[in-house]
């Protein structure tokens, strides 16, 4: 007699081929998405009653099935199970963990699906490991659309974890034009260091498209003219999913009434859920520089003081700019130069970090998967996967030819428009920062020689020197009395 389990799960039945637990907005979509594309999946939720509104309303007439314990959603796998996590990112994670590893066995896979930190991926990598199970930390990004209809999706961890999920994953990715929007990215935690990567490039295209329209708006134009600007950008180089949603945010009118513009009627203070600081507090550990990754995230910081900020506001008239028939033109080409900058920054820490922690990651495949499905998605990432591809060792994105000759075509007119900012007094952080990032990066020589003097006569830090090899130091106050200092080679031995 075949017995029925928790919540309709059946044992002698075919058994389920992925389990899913969470079902939160993105772990519903994702468990649709995957009966949609042919597998048999289970689902759990700690709160029984989301499960079983689930499967009564959004699951309704599909195959999906759900589980009203952990036991019985174990018991409905097929084994080596494959079991999702689609839980909140931090503590909720491994309260699941600790009681899920007791009902797997040795061959088993974890997968979690959350916006978890690298550090976490690590340690929860090595638990699950010491188990004889597998654990993959693996980015999805998309949105809750992306969810369900086809999701950039970036794991990481042990090869054998990934093969094991590969039919799925390829399966329920978005589609590019060069195949499904998901790779292999690494081992360990090289899935959820893409993804945070990810994010923070996400910061940064954020900050940079909220620049130009900062710039445009002090120029006067309307909700319905930005609209029609973003719009003609999108048919172009600058074509993306931020820049065609930022067309439709200017066409919709407040529900309030009075004919005023939604966008107009929203507080200025955005909200962050922490991937872009991780992205600039592990950056500054590798020593990568990425300036407007950064100036996007501190640019979210001050956002939210809004009460300093309207009390500031009162001591300078409000900025405005001249509007010249060529200022669209000019911000087109300053905001596509600052995003080549900002892709750059984010694919120079991809690199240095798939050094630093042996993540074996492929840049042109990290481009390639991020071309749909995800929120970054552009037609500049088509360019970005070739330069790649035509030379996989390129140290930085500014370096290939075809990028170094937009860039410089670029270059007048991305100067117009950060000074015209600059003197109108409208912060244009991120935009400044990949100007200043390309001119250090161009730049033979900087003015470190003399941070490197200070060090060393305040603290002996040594130097190095252009004209012979060696590390030296010099007496520095004696030098300054007597008109000329002697520099002391130092042993390091």
């Amino acid at each position: 007699m075949r017995r029925r389990g928790a919540c309709g799960t059946i044992s002698g039945v075919t058994p389920n081929t992925v389990g899913l637990v969470g079902l939160a907005v993105m772990g519903r979509n994702l468990a649709r998405n995957i009966a949609r594309q042919g597998f048999a999946v289970t689902v759990y939720n700690r709160t029984q009653a989301r499960t079983d509104a689930f499967l009564a309303g959004e699951a309704a007439g599909s195959t999906i099935r759900g589980a009203h314990t952990l036991p019985a959603l174990v018991e409905a796998l097929a084994r080596p199970r494959r079991v999702i996590l689609m839980v909140q990112a931090g503590g909720g994670v491994d309260a699941v963990l600790d009681q899920l590893l007791p009902l797997l066995a040795p061959g088993d896979v974890v997968m979690d699906g959350g916006n978890s930190h690298f550090h976490d991926t690590n340690r929860r990598g090595a638990r699950v490991e010491a188990a004889g199970l597998h654990f993959l930390g693996t980015g999805v990004s998309g949105g809750e659309a992306g969810a369900l209809l086809g999701p950039s999706i970036m794991p990481g961890g042990p090869a054998a974890a990934y093969q094991a999920m590969r039919p799925v994953l390829e399966r329920i990715a978005a589609q590019a034009d060069d195949g499904p929007c998901t790779a292999y990215c690494g081992t360990s935690s090289a899935g959820h260091y893409v993804k945070m990567a990810h994010n923070g490039i996400e910061y940064g295209d954020m900050q940079l498209i909220a620049e130009a329209y900062a710039v445009l708006q002090a120029a006067g134009l309307t909700p319905p003219e930005l609209a029609d600007v973003f719009s003609a950008w999108n048919e172009g180089e600058l074509a993306s999913f931020l820049i065609e949603i930022t067309a439709d945010i200017f066409r919709v009118r407040d529900d309030g009434g009075g004919g005023a513009y939604l966008v107009d009627r929203i507080l200025d203070a955005a909200g962050q859920k922490g991937t872009g600081r991780w992205m600039s507090q592990d950056a500054l550990e590798l020593g990568v520089p990425i300036p407007t990754i950064d100036a996007a995230v501190w640019s979210r910081n001050i956002s939210a003081r809004k009460r300093e900020r309207v009390a500031a506001a009162g001591t300078r008239p409000a900025p405005s700019l001249e509007r010249t028939p060529d200022l669209a033109a000019h911000v087109q080409q300053a905001l596509y130069a600052a995003k080549i900058c900002s892709y750059a920054q984010g694919m120079a820490l991809l690199r240095t970090a798939s050094e630093a922690y042996a993540y074996g990651i492929d840049l042109a495949e990290m481009a390639r998967i991020w071309k749909a499905g995800c929120i970054i998605r552009a037609r500049l990432l088509g360019r970005i996967q070739g330069a790649f591809q035509d030379d996989p060792d390129l140290p930085n994105l500014m370096r290939d030819p075809s990028f170094a000759a937009r860039l410089a075509e670029a270059e007048p007119a991305w100067r117009s428009v950060v000074g015209a900012a600059k003197r109108a007094g409208i912060p244009c952080p991120a935009m400044s920062a990949s100007l200043d990032y390309y001119d250090a990066y161009h730049a033979a020589r900087l003015p470190a020689n003399l941070i490197q003097a200070q060090r060393d006569y305040f603290g002996a830090h040594t130097y190095q020197r252009t004209d012979r090899s060696g590390v030296f130091h010099t007496r520095w106050e004696a030098g300054a009395s007597a008109g000329r200092a002697v520099s002391i080679p130092v042993d390091n031995g």
